[in-house]
């Protein structure tokens, strides 16, 4: 498997991640989500598809405590983030192709260009504020 599956003894390999250079691409999830154990194999497969960046599988209630107040609109929501700046954070189809396509565009994107965008508009922002993993692991 390439994919972490964040537990509580492994969450400081997380936090190691977001200290790093890596884009760290996050897919929030349930277990009672049918669509969610269903998109869980290609997960992983993108993650094959991208051996320099780090995935991680978190499970919105048996990981409740790092969570916290994330508003979790819809299935499966994905969150990309390196060091402490959040480039995405929402729902996308459970498709292989979609967060593909998604994740090369923000890896092609120089350093400047993503910091700009993560401080472009109030929902990215808010972002910054809200979905930033590291801080959401120290506050857990």
């Amino acid at each position: 498997m390439n994919t972490l599956i964040l537990d509580n003894d492994n969450q400081d390999r997380l936090a190691a991640w977001l200290a790093g250079d890596s884009c760290v691409v996050a897919c929030l999830c349930a277990a009672w989500c049918d669509t969610c154990t269903a998109y869980m194999s290609k997960f992983d497969e993108l993650a094959a598809l991208h051996p320099d960046q780090r995935f991680v599988w978190i499970d919105i209630e048996d990981q409740a405590a790092v969570v916290g107040d994330l508003d979790i609109d819809n299935f499966p929501t994905l969150l990309i983030q390196q060091r402490d700046t959040v480039y995405f954070f929402g729902t996308v189809l459970p498709d292989l192709r979609h967060a593909d396509r998604l994740l090369r565009a923000q890896l092609e994107k120089t350093r400047a260009e993503l910091e700009a965008e993560a401080r472009s508009n109030a929902e990215r922002i808010g972002w910054q504020q809200h979905c930033n993993l590291r801080v959401l692991l120290e506050n857990a």
